[in-house]
């Protein structure tokens, strides 16, 4: 089963960065932030949306950094996403 985003709609993935301090410490997921970087999956087609043409910028492989608290998670086959509107990525990571 795949997940097609609608419109400007993107589908994302996390990319999970395990963290260390400069002691040394290994944090576990639940002492770290959310992650901000997420790699993209699937992309909408674009178009008309609320009344402007909306062209995608993003193409699926990127890694993108996307607003804190963006989005709808989703899980599909033990696997978490969150789709989230081509305005919520703030940057592609090159």
């Amino acid at each position: 089963m795949t997940i097609k985003p609608l419109a400007d709609r993107v589908v994302i993935k996390n990319v999970q960065q395990e963290e260390t301090t400069k002691s040394g410490i290994v944090l576990p997921g639940t002492a770290k932030e959310k992650p901000q970087v997420a790699e993209v999956i699937s992309v909408g087609p674009g178009g008309i949306v609320e009344g402007k043409e909306v062209t995608m910028y993003v193409k699926p492989g990127d890694k993108v950094i996307y607003s804190k608290y963006a989005g709808t998670e989703v899980k599909l086959e033990k696997e978490e996403y969150i789709i989230v509107r081509q305005a919520d990525i703030l940057a592609i990571v090159e």
